[in-house]
């Protein structure tokens, strides 16, 4: 998988698209007790033109949640890390992930997208019920 349309291929023959942009595509997961997680793909590039995929699933609203514990959280992750971009013009936690192109393969792809739903849902159910997820 070296480019974003290789990328859209694969996804758009898996899933149905909610998003299908020119850089952005999104989808919704199945994950635990028949809940949905949505799931973004966007296309990077960095200073030096090397091109990324960022595999993203918004998990909740900011407002409420603990920069030093998040900090925290994404210091022991492995996989994944915690951003925070608009969603309908409020900031939104997001769990992310991004991966180069030039060693993207369709396995990696899978495994990067089911990992970052099932933690995406399991915040997301944390967070909706004011424990200590985060």
């Amino acid at each position: 998988m070296r480019h974003f349309e290789a990328v859209r291929s694969h996804i758009g023959a898996k899933h149905t698209l909610r998003h299908n942009d020119p850089y952005l595509i999104s989808f919704d997961l199945a994950v635990a007790n028949g809940r949905q997680q949505g799931i973004y793909l966007a296309e990077l590039e960095d200073e030096g033109e090397r091109r990324y995929l960022r595999v993203s699933t918004p998990i909740g609203p900011l407002s409420g949640i603990d920069p030093k514990r998040a900090l925290r959280f994404n210091w022991e992750q492995r996989t994944g890390f915690l951003a925070v971009a608009d969603l309908d013009g409020s900031p939104y936690l997001h769990l992310c992930e991004n991966r180069p192109y030039e060693v993207l393969e369709v396995q990696d792809l899978e495994r990067v997208i089911q990992e970052l739903g099932a933690l995406g849902d399991q915040l997301e159910q944390a967070i909706a019920s004011d424990s200590d997820g985060l």
